[in-house]
């Protein structure tokens, strides 16, 4: 992982590669990350960078490579992923959020984009199946209850290399 993280360093910096970050363009250049739908919100979510720029320090490298990893617990995967969905990072997924995500998944192209109506019946199916407080959001805990009854989660979800 050290290696990993300190090739995408500029050749100067690598001897201090434990002190420096890693700019999210050059995080965004990674095998695994070049063509993940999510790729922009999970350096997001790992990066600890006070300025907002999603660069990533070795630690937060460290913790993104974790969730990734087999070993990573449902659980975990679960938590980071419902972070990863959750766009405005407002605690919830809301209807703009499963929009966001469905968008995400299918792609952005006019051939794969679905219908005003089409997206409705979605959204409305997946809140169905999930909204068990009938809030008109997901929470965490709905989250996770749903993907503790999908096997497959982890293959489909994007957090796994």
């Amino acid at each position: 992982a050290y290696k990993r993280f300190s090739e995408l360093l500029p050749k100067e910096e690598r001897e201090n590669a434990c002190s420096a970050r890693v700019p999210k363009g050059q995080i965004l250049t990674l095998p695994e990350l070049r063509a993940n739908p999510f790729q922009h919100r999970i350096c997001r979510v790992f990066s600890t960078s006070d300025d907002g720029d999603d660069s990533m320090s070795f630690e937060d490298f460290l913790d993104m490579l974790s969730i990734f990893s087999d070993s990573a617990t449902s659980d975990i995967k679960s938590h980071y992923a419902f972070r990863i969905f959750d766009f405005d990072d407002d605690g919830t997924l809301d209807r703009k959020d499963l929009e966001k995500l469905v968008n995400c998944l299918t792609g952005q192209g006019e051939e794969s984009r679905l219908s005003n109506a089409e997206m409705e019946q979605l959204i409305q199916n997946i809140l169905e199946e999930s909204d068990i407080d009938k809030d008109g959001t997901i929470n965490l805990s709905e989250f996770q209850h749903v993907v503790s009854r999908s096997p497959d989660f982890a293959r489909y979800s994007g957090l796994q290399w």
